[in-house]
């Protein structure tokens, strides 16, 4: 759906997960950011701030490249200019679409000035949901996010539902995913067994991306509620990778780990139920 993807890095974990709200585009929804660590608020924090997501040609249409603009400005309408990297990056933006059956991230380039730009092209149309996590200078780290409109043919959108099984083979890899608790707002600990898909085998050598053993976003089906969590060991090396974190209320969520293997990104979905 979207080309130019890059694949998306993650925080170091300090300590016990913490949470923090965060204000949408709009400054209404909000979302959980998990595991980062302690920064100074006093300077700018995600209630005095906003940000836009617009395109260069006014609208995107599908199978058409299309230059995406991302501006942060405060609360009196100042473009904020200055942010310290996270994982690496300046800005990590996360794209999902209304049934979460897509899902992506993207690393803008930043102009210096305020803005950042990168070409896109969308193969369907629809909405689509955009989470920017930034960290502005002297603030702490914030998710904004904002639904956005894609004209052109849509997919049929399909009903989100919880996994029977949490197995999943992905390149060659069968990864399993353990939940130590499925109850809302109950401190919990996600691990993904990651082994070969044909010999069994455990895979002990998972590399380092942008900081960690991996990462893990998790949003709810109405993609109100966003999680970002951080391993536990992020010098781990497989097979497993564990991470802790809590489910804001019950419902259905979705599940993205990514983790890197010889030279290579992939990513692991899951749903769950948690009540």
């Amino acid at each position: 759906m979207i080309r130019n993807i890059l694949a998306f890095g993650v925080l170091p974990h300090y300590g016990n997960p913490k949470e923090s709200n965060h204000s949408d585009g709009h400054g209404g929804t909000s979302h959980s950011h998990i595991g980062h660590g302690d920064h100074d608020s006093s300077v700018q924090t995600a209630s005095n701030l906003k940000a836009s997501f617009t395109f260069a040609s006014g609208v995107a249409k599908t199978n058409t490249d299309v230059e995406l603009n991302i501006q942060i400005k405060d609360n009196e309408g100042n473009l904020v200019k200055e942010f310290e990297r996270s994982h690496e990056k300046l800005l990590h933006l996360i794209v999902v679409n209304k049934d979460l059956s897509y899902f992506s991230h993207i690393h803008p380039e930043y102009d210096g000035n305020g803005n950042f730009k990168i070409n896109t092209t969308f193969l369907n149309g629809g909405g689509y949901k955009f989470f920017a996590d930034i960290l502005p200078k002297g603030g702490s780290s914030t998710t904004l996010s904002e639904w956005v409109k894609v004209e052109g043919e849509e997919k049929a959108l399909e009903p989100i539902e919880a996994d029977t099984k949490l197995v999943k083979v992905v390149d060659g890899k069968e990864i399993e995913l353990t939940i130590s608790n499925t109850t809302a707002k109950d401190e919990i600990t996600l691990t993904f067994n990651i082994v070969d898909a044909q010999t069994k085998k455990g895979i002990s050598n998972l590399e380092q991306y942008l900081g960690a053993v991996g990462h893990v976003v998790i949003l709810s089906d109405d993609a109100e509620q966003y999680l970002h969590v951080h391993p536990m060991d992020e010098k781990a090396t497989g097979p497993k990778a564990e991470f802790m974190t809590s489910f804001p209320k019950s419902g259905t969520y979705k599940i993205w780990g990514q983790f890197q293997h010889q030279g290579e990104v992939f990513t692991v979905p899951f749903a769950v139920d948690i009540k």
